[in-house]
This record gives C-alpha cells, structure tokens and sequence, in this order.
C-alpha cells in the first residue's frame, strides 16, 4: 500500500519480488493450462517447472484472472485500511484480465481505478513502476493512471524468440509477418510481433538488440532509460545483453526478470530480450 492507496497488479508484469513487497502490492496471477491441467502462476508453478515441462506438453494455454480473484483482492485491500485502489493491468488486446477487474470494480466498497497498460510482461511492469512512483509523491490515482498511460505509450522492446511456432499458432505474430531463415530479432507491437532483423547467431542476435536500446538512448536525448533484462529459460542470452546494455550511455537502471508462464506459453523456451523507458515520461 502506498499511504492509503493500494495497488493491484497481475502476475504478467514480472514485478521482481522486492518491489511487491516494499509496496505491497496485490498481484492476481493468471492461469497457463498444459496437457489440460491449470495452473496458477506463480502459485502453484514457477517458471522454470513451466518450462521443463513445456518442452513435451501437447497443448498450452493461458486465460485471465477471474472475476471472483480481484473482488477478494479488493476486499483484502479495504479491510487493509485502504481507502481507494488503483488496478493496473496487461493490455486488453492481449487478455481478458481488464475485463475482470473492471466487472470486479463495481462490487469494491472502496474506488477502483482500472488501468489498462496495452502491454505484457515487463513492458507492463514499466508502466505499473511509473504509477507506483507517481502515486509515492502523494499524487492521485488519476495522475497516476495517466503517466501509466502515457509510458505505455513510450516503452519500447526488442526481443529473440527461438519458438515461433507457439507465437504463430497463438496468434501473436503481426498478419503477414513470416518466420525469416536465421534468429528473429522482434519487437511486441499493437499490431503483435513484428520483425525487426535477422541475425545468423545468438552474438548477432544480442548485437542487434543492444543496438535498437542504444539508438533508443540516442533519442531520449537528456533523459535517460530504465530497462529490464529478462528471459524465458536462458539465462545466458539474457546475462550476455545485460552486459552490452550496461556499457550503453543513457542508461538510467537495469531490472531483471524471468518470463512466466502466462507470457511464455506465447513465446516459448529460449526467449530473451530486453524492455525499456525514456524517464521522465512526458505525458
């Protein structure tokens, strides 16, 4: 709780452990289904089980929080001493979860502000730290759904994918986009994944990603970038481009996180990538 608002957020935006707990955030995980059995993320699996098992599951799929989830959430928030709420949640092109929220707003005893960041995975997790800060100045929920929105706006991302058939059958490549020979370098858009470049090998791939957040930091010009380094079962690629981000001028600070299951079920084994965010957002 940041003074008397509490935030409630989703498990898809990978938030590391210790920002939920220096504001005690309320997160509401989603499901990934494989071989017919639902799980909870982060509850009842964790990353790395979800994608030991994802190498041999015949069918995967993901879904939202229910409706039931946030009105407890919101109730736990109330009888916490909260006075109000502000939902902020993966984008509504992307899932079901706003909806949820939205349906549970109207049974909370206390306001709720639903927000909805249009992205995934840390992308939102960018967007969710934006409205915490805001909210940390003593600022209304409004404002702080407004600078969500307006980072939601600005945060970039560049990507690997090495399981492009899972992107395409989920739906998530842009229409038209195909699968070049060699190692996609994409980027999430409104539109879905869209190529950016092809690389011949990971060095390549790590290259070609380093270089779309370094000219990210050129444009910024005298702001500077928060970013997130993250990946879904490789660590390594992840280390290597957390290691060229770090040499590139502009760079504000670097978060890790892991891909879950809830996006990674979309992405597969072996994606690494790395999310970013001029600051201060100019709304």
């Amino acid at each position: 709780m940041i003074g008397k608002t509490a935030v409630v957020v989703d498990s898809a935006a990978y938030l590391p452990r210790s920002i939920i707990e220096k504001y005690r955030l309320l997160v509401a995980p989603l499901s990934v289904e494989l071989d017919g059995e639902q799980y909870l993320e982060g509850v009842d699996i964790t990353a790395d089980e979800f994608y030991e098992r994802l190498t041999s599951a015949k069918s995967v799929s993901t879904s939202q929080p229910a409706v039931g989830r946030f009105v407890a959430l919101y109730r736990q928030a109330a009888d916490g001493g909260a006075e109000q709420i502000v939902s902020i949640h993966i984008g509504s092109n992307i899932s079901g979860t706003v909806q949820s929220a939205g349906l549970a707003s109207g049974s909370s005893s206390i306001p709720v502000t639903v927000v909805d960041t249009g992205q995934a995975s840390f992308a939102e997790g960018l967007c969710v730290l934006e409205g915490i800060e805001v909210l940390s100045e003593g600022k209304s929920p409004e404002i702080a759904a407004t600078r969500v929105k307006a980072a939601s706006k600005a945060v970039g991302n560049t990507f690997v994918v090495r399981a492009l058939d899972l992107a395409r059958r989920g739906g998530r490549l842009a229409s038209g986009e195909d699968a070049p020979a060699g190692i996609p370098v994409l980027a999430l858009t409104e539109e879905g994944m869209k190529v950016m470049g092809t690389a011949t090998t990971v060095e390549d791939a790590t290259d070609l990603m380093a270089g779309h957040v370094e000219e990210a930091a050129r444009r910024a010009v005298d702001r500077r970038l928060r970013i997130g380094v993250g990946h879904g079962a490789a660590p390594e690629s992840a280390a290597a481009l957390r290691a060229r981000i770090a040499q590139i001028e502009g760079v504000e600070d670097v978060i890790d996180y892991v891909v879950g299951p809830a996006v990674g079920a979309h992405t597969g084994v072996g994606t690494a990538g790395a999310v970013y965010l001029a600051r201060p957002v100019v709304a």
